[in-house]
């Protein structure tokens, strides 16, 4: 949001600099981002000087150009080469000197030099308007009355040039207060008036209006609920045209285009006091009726865009005594009501609309405006006539209007300010420190919060509609501590707290563990939107109300948000991928389905590039061996058979009790293809509330390190091509022996030397007698046991 200098100090009286006001801004919580410069003649005419053209001739080596010599004051003649169509000796005009910046409606420029053009010197330019952002004409030069203009004179002195500072102030959605220079100014006199800073402030009130004779307009509210507040007025005899140059400055200086007076004045309203108006041709409402409710669903309207928009039937519709529509109340007003050069009598609407139905009916229609921006948001419903007083004010004034009888109002049920207790003990438990009673009672008042009781702990207090989100103790809170000053509440220096033992039932603690692990192996932690956009609406949730096309749904998968961050580091050299997110997915089936789960996307090489190891691309294998360090810590049993998914190319999944708990798999090249993802990716997704109930389920044990060692014994078996090692490890895994401690694949061979249609898998398996050294037959029983089971199963024979 854009606040100007200029027109920040109309509401409050401060010599503080701009950049010390939006230091203060900042510390109050209205974050000043930059401060740019604003000038209504872009340079300021610096440089531009009066002057007389003395002599006029043709160049001798160019037909278009002309050589003159220039006075501009004080004996200084100047030799210019002028190629304007329309210069003449005698003539008045302004001429830029050496050293002067000519700039572009884009804000570029270029430095008027000393130079010689086909031969002749050339030591200045005389200017036509739109070379000086005086207009858009460049008909030729500009020849100023030499009755007015003195030879010599700096060409400024003769305007009323506008320089402002205007501050980017970085509005968060809830401060509906501090969306106008009025609001700012409100809060930064707050801050002020406490911190004993000199600031002299006067709250805005209506002003008293003159009307004559009356009208025949009626007024027709349908529903209260969706408009709880409603004035109009009648205004004649208007004459539409160019806005003065100050109100054009005041809103160039934040960015908007002047249109005409009327206009203007409502955007000045707008931005000055956070009131939206709206302005309606009034000879153009039929049975001069206005009636404000709903339409019919399917109802076409077209909007000042010249779009024509299908009403859903929900919106808030300004229409007139035929219920025609001439405005989407709040959002965006109609083609055919809005003011024209030809109007004569407006009819001008100062409302409070239902927050909800506006932002319902602007995302409907994809429609952002000023004024939706600020309905949606919740305006004060008790500024609206002090709006529309001071607008018909500046009607009266700017465009020689004249208010012809009562404004017509609705209003049954008036908006309340909100009753609050606070209490001081509260303060200090939440701030830290004390803050005096007498010091509360300053800010609050600051703050337009009236105390209306002093309570033995606090204060019962009544805080204004303005503060649409002060409405708790806490927020009441969190705005003394902004005008008391952040600054002020020391950090303490010593931190105490009581350590809480986490167990098995406390999934964060999961999580963290196996963020921490997955960090100790090189792995980036991030976070997605949840809303995204799908190709296949199949068991998605679609959003009622979405904020764009781009996000209507919410994800069905956590893969595709981790591909778009692979392919935006990818697309920055960093191709070596090693990401991993804690999120929930979203699926509408019989019922609504949510569930986290911990996903994990690796790509490019599994160790970063140095001398000492060969370059390794990652593979299955190793994003599988990472599932199974942190699986480890669930200390569970799983069985590992093949999966189906569209979204792999080659995938498992673990499977406990019936239930899917990890699937792994490459990543289907046509995946990578609809994100541009050129190299390989393996991804894996955990079933959060799953493994955190086989965790919760399992009693864990500690027992002492055992005193024995390990004994390790190897077989290299001869098995059919088709048998996988997990075959081998689940028949291994039934073993009644209670000495096999760990079993592991260490080779693979397929290759000569080898009967057709086999291959050779050399197993390690680790043997454990805690209570005692294991004796040679009691390994070779265990032994035997095994290849028994490996022949038996697989027909497997062993190699020697």
């Amino acid at each position: 949001m854009k606040i100007s200098s200029n027109w920040l100090k109309d509401y409050i009286k401060t010599e503080l600099k701009t950049e010390r006001i939006g230091e203060f801004l900042t510390d109050i919580g209205l974050e000043v981002e930059g401060i740019e410069k604003f000038e209504s003649v872009k340079g300021s005419l610096e440089g531009i000087v009066v002057g007389k053209v003395l002599t006029c001739e043709k160049h001798p080596n160019a037909d278009k150009l002309n050589k003159t010599t220039v006075d501009i004051g004080n004996g200084k003649i100047l030799n210019i080469v002028c190629g304007a169509p329309n210069v003449a000796e005698g003539q008045t005009v302004p001429v830029a000197v050496v050293g002067t910046k000519i700039y572009a409606k884009d804000g570029s420029f270029f430095e008027i030099k000393e130079a010689k053009i086909r031969g002749e010197v050339s030591q200045g330019m005389i200017c036509a308007e739109d070379e000086l952002g005086l207009s858009d004409d460049h008909g030729g030069i500009m020849i100023l009355d030499e009755t007015k203009y003195e030879v010599g004179k700096n060409f400024a002195d003769y305007f009323e040039l506008a320089n402002d500072e205007v501050l980017e102030i970085g509005l968060t959605p809830n401060r509906t207060d501090a969306m106008s220079h009025y609001g700012v100014a409100r809060d930064l006199h707050a801050f002020l008036s406490t911190n004993q800073q000199k600031s002299d402030f006067e709250k805005i009130s209506s002003v008293a209006l003159n009307n004559e004779g009356s009208h025949n307009f009626t007024l027709e509210v349908e529903n209260t609920e969706l408009t709880p507040r409603y004035i109009g007025a009648v205004i004649e005899n208007v004459k539409v045209g160019d806005s003065p140059s100050w109100l054009k400055d005041r809103l160039k200086a934040i960015g908007l285009s002047p249109i005409n007076n009327i206009v203007d004045i409502t955007n000045y309203i707008l931005h000055g006091l956070g009131q939206p108006l709206h302005a309606f041709d009034a000879d153009k409402i039929a049975d001069k009726k206005i009636k404000v409710g709903t339409v019919d669903e399917g109802t076409k309207f077209t909007t000042l865009d010249g779009v024509e928009r299908i009403l859903n039937g929900s919106e808030i519709i300004i229409k007139d005594g035929k219920d025609n529509p001439m405005c989407i109340a709040g959002v965006f007003g109609g083609a055919n009501s809005g003011v024209s050069d030809e109007t004569k009598t407006i009819f001008l609407e100062s409302a409070y609309f239902n927050p909800v139905a506006v932002r319902k009916g602007a995302k409907f229609h994809g429609l952002n405006t000023d004024a939706s921006f600020r309905f949606e948001r919740g305006v004060d419903p008790n500024i609206t006539r002090t709006a529309i007083t001071h607008a018909i004010k500046l009607i009266e004034e700017l465009a020689e209007g004249k208010l012809v009888g009562d404004l017509l109002e609705e209003y049954p049920k008036k908006i309340e300010d909100n009753y609050v207790i606070i209490r001081f003990s509260k303060i200090e438990q939440i701030l830290g420190t004390k803050i005096h009673r007498e010091k509360v009672k300053e800010i609050l008042k600051a703050l337009e919060i009236q105390v209306l009781n002093e309570i033995q702990n606090g204060f019962e207090i009544s805080v204004p509609t303005y503060r649409a989100d002060v409405t708790r103790e806490i927020d009441v809170i969190e705005e003394i501590l902004r005008i008391y000053g952040y600054n002020k509440i020391d950090a303490p220096q010593k931190i105490s707290f009581t350590p809480v033992k986490l167990s098995a039932n406390d999934q964060d603690e999961l999580e963290n563990s196996w963020a921490r692990t997955l960090q100790s192996l090189g792995f980036n932690e991030v976070m997605n939107n949840s809303l995204t956009s799908v190709k296949d609406e199949t068991d998605a949730v679609k959003l009622l109300n979405p904020l764009s096309g781009d996000l209507a749904f919410m994800r069905k998968s956590l893969l595709e948000g981790l591909l778009q961050n692979a392919v935006y580091n990818i697309n920055r050299k960093n191709q070596d991928i090693k990401f991993f997110e804690f999120g929930k997915i979203y699926h509408k089936k019989e019922t609504y389905e949510e569930r986290k789960q911990l996903a994990i996307l690796v790509s490019g090489r599994n160790v970063a590039e140095n001398w000492l190891q060969p370059k390794s691309a990652t593979d299955f294998y190793n994003l599988k061996a990472y599932v199974k360090v942190l699986l480890e810590r669930l200390a569970i049993d799983y069985k590992e058979i093949a999966l189906e998914d569209e979204r792999f190319s080659d995938a498992i999944a673990y499977e406990c009790a019936d239930e899917t708990l990890v699937r792994i798999g490459k990543v289907a090249p046509q995946m990578l293809k609809d994100f541009d993802v050129d190299q390989e990716c393996f991804y894996a997704e955990i079933e959060l509330e799953f493994a955190q109930k086989l965790r919760s389920e399992n009693e864990l044990k500690f027992k002492d390190i055992p005193k024995f060692n390990k004994i390790r014994r190897d077989l290299a078996l001869l098995i059919d091509k088709n048998i996988t090692y997990q075959e081998l490890y689940q028949t291994a895994k039934k073993n009644k022996s209670p000495f096999i401690k760990n079993i592991n694949l260490f080779d693979v061979y397929e290759g000569k030397n080898l009967p057709e249609g086999k291959k050779s898998y050399a197993m390690s398996f680790e043997l454990l007698n805690e209570e005692k050294t294991l004796e040679e037959k009691e390994i070779s029983h265990v032994m035997d046991s095994l290849i028994k089971s490996f022949q038996k199963e697989f027909n497997a024979e062993l190699r020697g």
